[in-house]
């Protein structure tokens, strides 16, 4: 015994015979359609022309949201530091002396 003799057949059967068919009727119709259907020819530059100016769209809602974030971030820090209190505090009350006149770290000899 062989292993032809073991296997079944891939053969046309009367089963497949009617899938078969219609396979092929199917394929034939859809050849068909293809065929009749003619590109545009201005296609391509018409989608390049969408999608450039979406991208274009895109760059300027990006850089108008980073301009109105860096603007606010501006302004809210400008009114932060306007907020300071306005008498003079210990660092700029200006009675300390001189850091030239104050004691100093001792010289290295060279």
């Amino acid at each position: 015994m062989t292993h032809r003799d073991v296997t079944p057949s891939h053969g046309p059967s009367p089963e497949r015979t009617g899938h078969d068919d219609t396979e092929q009727e199917l394929r034939e119709a859809l050849r068909a359609l293809a065929g009749g259907v003619l590109p545009d020819p201005d296609a391509y530059r018409t989608a390049r022309g969408e999608w450039l100016r979406r991208e274009r769209r895109r760059r300027l809602v990006l850089a108008v949201l980073i301009a109105v974030v860096f603007t606010l971030a501006t302004l809210i820090g400008l009114w932060v530091l306007n907020q300071a209190p306005s008498d003079p505090g210990v660092i700029f009350s200006g009675t300390g002396a001189p850091t030239a006149a104050g004691p100093s770290l001792p010289r290295l000899p060279a």
